[in-house]
């Protein structure tokens, strides 16, 4: 054998080792990386079942949490099955789904949209809903299943109007961010001019609404919206399959062999109808969309959309929100969202600032 080919050879090998040793490298990064995204989710689901819990067991009647599961599964005395399955377990069940739906649409659209600032609460969406409830239950009296049907339409008629409106051979986050903004307020201004020519006690039962509120929430707000969930989770989950591809940009996408356009519509349509349903339950309860995804971004950096967590970090919110919302002020019981806001506008804020010294050079 020359010495040429021995040296080819030679280097062949090298390359090969070199290739392999990098494979290795890139695998145990993603080992890392999934075992922290498993670990983060399993801590999550911890959290919630916890607070869940600890939901069940305080009130106006503490009760030990052992007797909460005996009740749970159909021991303890009349109190007790009153207090925890018709009053504490609604209440709570509806708590985790409905952050569950506001967690998990908050991150599909600020994923697809690669914008911060493209949350349902933000963009139109819950501003639709809300439009068409408070419109339908003060000039027409719509209540119960209805109303929460009336505020699913809004939202999808809300984001289809901001969709066609950002079209431009394509929508553009950032485009469709800032129609959906100015959507939103003309839709807010229609509220407020519904609820100043109705009557002050009927206004006041909107604006509590508005605030976002589960007092005296019940089996029948919970029942719809674990059906929607059961049959948006998935699509949702399907749907997700386009995201990668979606967030290396559009050309690249497209490169790839994605349908660029049609994925990002079944995406942005999941995301909608999770908002709207959470918003019919509970109201449009503010930020949670907003925060959930980012701090779900930050406990499994490198993971992307982190869906999964997004949508514990919800849950957990709305658990702990409405834990607060009830019992941080003596007789008195708080709308949930007005605790999640105190939690979201100063992180809206920082944000705004981030982006200001970035544009601004600084």
């Amino acid at each position: 054998m020359s010495r040429a080919s021995v040296v080819t050879k030679n280097a062949t090998h090298a390359d090969d080792e070199r290739l392999a040793d990098a494979v290795r490298q890139v695998s145990a990064v993603r080992g890392r990386g999934l075992r922290r995204s498993v670990l983060v989710g399993a801590a999550l689901l911890a959290a919630v079942v916890v607070m869940f819990g600890v939901s069940l067991s305080f009130g106006d009647m503490v009760m030990p949490i052992g007797k909460v599961v005996a009740t749970l599964f159909g021991g303890g005395d009349g109190g007790s099955q009153f207090v925890v399955l018709e009053l504490r377990l609604p209440r709570a069940l509806l708590a985790v789904l409905v952050g569950l739906g506001f967690g998990l649409s908050g991150a599909v659209f600020q994923t697809v949209l690669r914008n911060p600032l493209a949350s349902p609460d933000l963009i139109g969406i819950s501003a639709g809903a809300s439009a068409v409830a408070v419109t339908a239950a003060l000039l027409f009296q719509v209540s119960g299943l209805a109303l929460s049907a009336s505020a699913l339409t809004g939202s999808l008629v809300a984001g289809a109007v901001i969709y066609l409106l950002a079209w431009r051979q394509g929508v553009a986050g950032q485009r469709l961010v800032l129609i959906g903004i100015g959507v939103g307020m003309g839709l807010s201004s229609i509220v407020w001019y519904v609820m100043a020519r109705s009557e002050v006690t009927d206004a006041q039962e909107a604006f509590r609404w508005l605030a976002g509120s589960l007092n005296g929430r019940s089996w029948s707000q919970v029942w719809p919206m674990l059906i929607a969930l059961g049959l948006l989770v998935p699509l949702t989950v399907l749907a997700a399959h386009a995201l990668r591809p979606l967030q290396l940009g559009d050309d690249a996408a497209a490169g790839l062999g994605a349908k660029v356009e049609s994925g990002r519509l079944a995406l942005l349509l999941c995301a909608t109808a999770l908002a709207g349903v959470a918003t019919a339950a509970a109201g449009p309860v503010g930020f949670v969309a907003f925060v959930a995804a980012p701090i779900a971004r930050r406990l499994v950096p490198g993971r992307g959309a982190a869906l999964p967590q997004a949508a514990l970090t919800g849950a957990l919110i709305v658990l702990v929100g409405d834990f607060a919302a009830q019992h941080a002020l003596p007789s008195v019981q708080l709308p949930v969202g007005v605790v999640t806001s105190i939690i979201g506008a100063p992180y809206l804020l920082l944000l705004l600032a981030r982006a200001n010294r970035v544009g601004s050079g600084g």
